[in-house]
């Protein structure tokens, strides 16, 4: 039997959107801009997660995390030019989610 190797940069996205809460962080940051506490609520991650994903996303330049100098300072995070090139397979999982599952 002849075995195929998996590319590496195909290993290593999938690494990347595997992690728990990832996909629906970059799915709900397909609506724009979000402060963390909106972020936080509409998909029930705890804080603490949260901000460790979006740490990772920004460090894979997925996320970009933006700081207005307001009082009280207001934060918030998009997706980079990167990010939104996951749009076109983040809305065939979700077709494929309404087609192939049930709740």
């Amino acid at each position: 039997m002849n075995q195929s190797t998996i590319c590496p940069r195909f290993e290593r996205a999938m690494g990347i959107l595997s992690q728990r809460w990832t996909g629906l962080i970059i799915y709900q940051l397909l609506n724009g801009p979000q402060r963390f506490c909106s972020i936080e609520s509409s998909i029930g991650i705890s804080g603490r997660l949260l901000s460790e994903r979006l740490k990772d996303l920004e460090q894979q330049g997925i996320v970009k995390r933006e700081v207005y100098p307001e009082i009280p300072v207001r934060i918030e995070y998009s997706l980079t030019e990167k990010g939104h090139s996951l749009e076109p397979l983040m809305k065939e999982l979700e077709v494929w989610s309404k087609k192939w599952l049930t709740l």
